[in-house]
């Protein structure tokens, strides 16, 4: 699976509490999206062949789940922000190396998405994530 920087939302980012990820991706001018482009839609409106990918890169400690949290915002500060999908995992599965696939890319998204990460139970004393979009997922176990 190749990552690419610009679509990359947290590389390696320590998660000991609960915090937005360290990148935000800009999807283009109002109008002209890059991602939620015709191009990459479908007619469904299930949405477009992207999904995201978040593994674990550092086992996870003390807290008890991570609630991972897609959004979007028409601002960069995500003062409106709209969840469009999360997913909650246990600390027992916040191993590294653990991949999780959240779900697909919603059809229609404002311009600045990115993920909010939600500690549940303790702060975490250790773990890390690296979360981004991918073009396909690796479904190869060697």
């Amino acid at each position: 699976m190749l990552l690419d920087v610009l679509t990359q939302f947290s590389d390696a980012q320590a998660i000991t509490a609960s915090a937005a990820s360290t990148n935000v991706v800009d999807l283009g001018a109002s109008g002209t999206p890059v991602y939620s482009s015709k191009a990459l839609n479908n007619d469904s409106g299930r949405g477009c062949p992207i999904s995201l990918l978040i593994q674990v890169t550092e086992d996870f400690a003390t807290l008890t789940s991570l609630t991972v949290a897609f959004e979007t915002d028409d601002d960069v500060a995500f003062g409106s922000a709209t969840v469009l999908n999360e997913q909650t995992i246990a600390v027992a599965d916040l191993l590294a190396g653990r991949t999780f696939n959240p779900s697909f890319v919603p059809k229609y998204l404002e311009r600045y998405v990115r993920l909010n990460y939600t500690v549940t139970g303790s702060d975490a004393t250790a773990g890390t994530i690296t979360a981004a979009m991918t073009a396909g997922d690796q479904s190869n176990n060697i």
